[in-house]
């Protein structure tokens, strides 16, 4: 598969639908009537237009296995079966809401109450007008029966002039009383309600009708097949049924008593409707309004906010049905808001506490009152959020269990939030000890009606912190400040601290009680991603952690808690600078590892930005911010290679076959737009890889620190140039202390090898060094073995290829390990691109002065030198002339035959020449040296183009700590990048469960 876009696999999004329900398939209860019942609720998305209509018959159809004439059950999960649709025998109940669309049909009709209460009769006509014109569309478009047409909008057309009627007295007393705007407003289910059941009524007699023409057809086969099942849709108004009394709490009692009376009398009413029929085989089934009830006088009244699903809840209670399900537009509870956590998944099973807690934080999906009935009622009833638009997909189930107690690794089975939220503290000493603050304090924010929606103190009573809505906060504010005024004179309350805006964050999951850790993880997640806490509540039945954050932050801080829990991956934004070898090896390796990451780590290393190189240079960037694509190599080589000069052009390049990423080209002078490009408020973790050598790179290191963004460098000039440049890079990684960004160094100083992390775990282990020395440049580490190398090393070739069974295949047996003259090695070096692009910075020691100053700073003795004196200071191995040179054949002549002059006289001592550089700091000496060493020195043998590090310390005595091995090759120096950003992720992140050995393995960049 092309790489650029990665093909995520969801994070398991549902449980096998075989074993999800498995405390309730196979069991049986009779409900009302002796029958069994389902209730499927459909909201106003889902009958919003003619054709939601359709696709709401058609899933009822499907859950009584009578699509398309088909009276046998038939799955709906692929090759699962759909353990909660309704088998033959059983009888539904449809609650309907309103039509919805743009606008809703009850905003229409609530609008129309307010302008008549404003004398607005021109808008009261339009109003109406624009309602009546929305269902006499749908009904045209819904049946090709005009007579269906006429009787529905007949219904709808007196029910329209009574609402203006209704609306004239309202503009008289200029009075917009509740009860009036209660009872238009329920007149949209009333409609809806009628339009379904004639369509299932229709479709049932078409089917009916279908189902006789064929079996008189077929009287003459062997069998005779039983009567077909006729599903009579009975059209029923709520009012009829449900009734509440207003009085014992604001939203309404359900007077259990009086509905199952209700319902029995109306039960009874149209069963003997049905007497008489035709049909033989009748099954009886509700379409009943939502939203709508009576009260104990029998007055017309609603069941408020999500007063459908309450309906639902209701029936289902009433009914003793099996489950209800609730059709929407999403395809269940949501692990977090997708619209602001991108990766967010429907979650299969959630408990009923976990779904009130969610609901309460913000899930719009379901509203905590809508369960009540469901858990009182004996059995209790499971409840499915489903999606009308993806029928096929199973959704949320939620009931008593939760993924959160099945599942290991998923303590938390989501996140949600509450914007717009202010946080008041009142501190000081008068509050300790002192008995009755709360009481007043919370008594006076009553008094107001003013809700407090999070409360938080410390043990020592010295401030209490309340969260409460944003508009209610000057208010409360106020009427604290009156309430305290005499403590606020006598200081004993120093300050009423008002903070907004802010926005709390709760992480909900009944797992957690079971699980250690989850407060810190929580914590954890929220400082990497460097979100500051304002406030923290948790109760003690574990089940869910509240903090406040600001409302800038919150979605940051949503994507950053929904990585660190498992519930979506990590996303890290990348951007690489210098399309050099390095640069170049690196995004090829990203690009090959993105997927292995994902599945190893739950990290997507997403590459939206890449700089050709440090000056004058290219920046391309994603132009789809908020996709998964990622840059790769490809696109950079089309991009480069088709883009014209000039700035702002746009190349399209193809991720796979069905996808286009485009990235946008931009030039400039410097690396300034390079930030910008790559930083997201929304997201947790950037990173920078600096993939040159060059100054005009590293001067932007601090800048990049300071804004939060870590740097994996190969870069030495930085770390290793002038103090000034060295202490901007010190302060920006430590100016947060632990939650500062990273400057990640260990590529600096002898490409992959483990020179820096090793001198740093020595000494954090309390070991102490005394010397530190080696070969530390590759080029000259190839030059000089080339011009001096050992006796008989052949043989170590051969041996390397004879142990391996031919894996190694070394290099020193093939004509490597025969002395050449020095021109001739240069020339080699430089085809093998081991120097840097001027010679002369290796042969100068320039390069190697700059990492031993790597050196020198971790082991503290930088503050008095500097690269510049390190190489003044070191031995050359030649007198260079002045300027570049481009050309060994300088090199030919007299100083081949001085540097062949000195090799002859080290071999006659049995010895071969080396670059050496040291750090001692005994003697606090830094120094590059061209020394004789014994033919049998570890110095000597270490093959060309390879490194070798020596650590004299305390411990590693008598003999030294080596480290040697490959440091050349563009592929060994971006698997060491990309090394360094993953050790610092997994502190962050870490392996999944049950895969922990296997990605600690060392073949993890294989």
């Amino acid at each position: 598969m092309p790489a650029g876009t990665l093909t995520k696999q969801p994070k398991t999004p549902l449980l096998d639908p075989t074993s999800v329900a498995e405390d309730t398939v196979g069991q049986t209860w009779t409900g009302f009537a002796g029958k069994t019942w389902q209730v499927h609720k459909f909201g106003g998305t889902s009958v919003a237009n003619a054709d939601c209509y359709r696709s709401a018959a058609s899933i009822v159809e499907e859950q009584l296995g009578i699509q398309h004439g088909n009276e046998a059950s038939s799955p709906v999960n692929g090759n699962h079966q759909d353990h909660h649709k309704a088998q033959n025998h059983d009888c539904l109940a449809v609650v309907v809401s309103a039509m919805g669309g743009k606008p809703k049909t009850t905003d229409l009709l609530l609008k129309s109450v307010e302008a008549a209460a404003r004398r607005d009769d021109e808008e009261v006509e339009r109003v109406l007008k624009f309602v009546l014109d929305k269902h006499m569309t749908c009904l045209k478009d819904l049946f090709d029966n005009d007579q269906d047409q006429k009787e529905l909008l007949q219904v709808v057309e007196k029910d329209l002039e009574d609402i203006h009627d209704i609306l004239k007295t309202v503009s008289l007393m200029k009075w917009q009383a509740s009860r009036i705007s209660e009872l238009v407003s329920g007149y949209g289910e009333l409609w809806s309600a009628r339009i379904l059941s004639r369509l299932l009524q229709n479709r049932s007699v078409d089917r009916y009708t279908k189902k006789q023409q064929e079996k008189e057809h077929e009287s003459s086969s062997l069998h005779e097949e039983a009567d077909p099942v006729f599903h009579e849709f009975a059209f029923i108004d709520a009012r009829r049924i449900i009734i509440i009394d207003e009085e014992a709490i604001q939203d309404g009692a359900v007077e259990w008593s009086m509905c199952q009376s209700k319902l029995e009398e109306m039960y009874q009413e149209e069963t003997a409707k049905l007497q008489g029929r035709k049909e033989e085989n009748i099954q009886l089934h509700f379409v009943v309004t939502g939203y709508v009830a009576s009260n104990t006088e029998g007055v017309a009244t609603t069941l408020q906010r999500d007063g459908s699903d309450y309906s639902a809840a209701i029936m289902g209670r009433l009914l003793k049905s099996t489950n209800i399900t609730i059709w929407t537009d999403v395809d269940g509870v949501l692990s977090a808001d997708p619209r602001r956590v991108p990766s967010a998944y429907a979650v299969a099973e959630v408990s009923y506490n976990e779904a009130m807690e969610l609901a309460y934080f913000g899930a719009k999906v379901i509203h905590p009152k809508t369960m009540q009935p469901a858990i009182s009622s004996n059995p209790q009833i499971p409840i499915f959020i489903r999606n009308t638009f993806n029928p096929k997909f199973r959704g949320t189930r939620i009931f008593t269990s939760s993924v959160t107690n099945m599942q290991n690794d998923s303590c938390v089975c989501g996140f949600s939030s509450i914007d717009h939220m202010a946080l008041i503290n009142v501190e000081g000493s008068g509050l300790i000890g002192v008995q009755g603050v709360a009481k007043r304090l919370f008594g006076t924010l009553e008094s107001l009606g003013i809700n407090v929606v999070l409360i938080s103190q410390a043990s020592s009573e010295h401030s209490i912190t309340f969260a409460t809505d944003e508009d209610s906060a000057e208010p409360a504010r106020q009427a604290i400040q009156a309430e305290f005024q005499k403590e606020l004179d006598q200081n004993r309350i120093s300050n009423i601290d008002v903070n907004f805006p802010c926005s709390i964050i709760a992480a909900v999951g009944d797992g957690m009680k079971d699980v250690t850790g989850v407060s810190g993880r929580f914590f954890t997640a929220l400082g990497d991603a460097q979100i500051n806490v304002f406030a923290i509540a948790q109760g003690c039945s574990e089940r869910n952690i509240s903090s406040v954050v600001a409302t800038s932050q919150s979605t940051r801080a949503l994507r950053a808690l929904h990585a660190a829990f498992r519930l979506s991956h990590t996303t890290v934004r990348v951007g690489v600078v210098g399309m050099t070898e390095y640069g170049e090896s690196l995004l090829r390796l990203l690009e090959v590892q993105r997927r292995h990451l994902w599945d190893a780590f739950e990290i997507d290393l997403q590459v939206c930005t890449v700089a050709i190189d440090s000056h004058d240079t290219d920046i391309f960037r994603l132009k789809n911010e908020n996709g998964d694509d990622s840059i790769t190599l490809a696109a950079i080589r089309e991009a480069t290679k088709t883009s014209p000069e000039r700035s702002d052009s746009k190349i399209s390049f193809a991720f796979e076959a069905s996808a286009t990423g485009e990235i946008v080209k931009s030039s400039h002078g410097d690396l300034k737009p390079l930030l910008e490009n790559l930083f997201r408020v929304d997201c947790a973790h950037h990173v920078i890889f600096d993939c040159t050598n060059d100054k005009e790179a590293s001067v932007f290191h601090p800048e990049w620190l300071n804004a939060g963004v870590n740097v994996v460098t190969a870069n030495v000039t930085g770390i290793s140039g002038s103090k000034k440049i060295r202490d901007a890079i010190h302060a920006a990684e430590t100016a947060r202390g632990k939650l500062s960004a990273q400057y990640l160094r260990e590529v600096t100083v002898c490409g992959g090898l483990p020179v820096i992390s090793t001198i740093r775990t020595l000494l954090n282990s309390g070991d102490k060094i005394r010397r530190v020395d080696g070969i530390m440049s590759v080029a000259m580490s190839y030059i000089m073995f080339r011009v001096s190398p050992p006796p008989e090393i052949a043989r170590s070739g051969k041996f390397d290829e004879e142990c391996t069974k031919g894996a190694f295949h070394g290099d020193i047996g093939n004509g490597i390990g025969k002395a050449c003259s020095f021109s001739q090695a240069v020339k080699e070096a430089v085809a093998m691109d081991l120097t840097e692009k001027d010679v002369s910075h290796d042969l100068s020691n320039e390069y190697a002065a700059c990492v031993l100053m790597v050196l020198a700073k971790e082991l503290g003795l930088d503050r008095n030198v500097t690269t510049e004196e390190i190489q003044k200071k070191s031995e050359k191995v030649v007198d260079l002339p002045d300027g570049k040179i481009m050309d060994h054949r300088v090199f030919e002549g007299t100083i081949d035959d001085m540097i062949q002059a000195r090799v002859a006289a080290a071999a006659e001592r049995g010895c071969v020449l080396r670059h050496v550089g040291s750090v001692d700091v005994a003697t606090q000496s830094v120094e590059i040296k061209v020394v004789e060493v014994p033919n049998t020195h570890v110095f000597a043998v270490t093959p060309p183009s390879c490194e070798c590090v020596r650590f004299f310390t305390h411990r590693h005595n008598p003999y030294p700590l080596v480290i040697q091995g490959p440091a050349a090759g563009a592929d060994c120096t971006s698997s060491a990048l990309l090394a360094e950003l993953l050790n610092m992720m997994r502190s962050k992140v870490g392996p999944r469960m049950g895969i922990l050995s296997r990605s600690n393995s060392s073949a993890f960049l294989t």
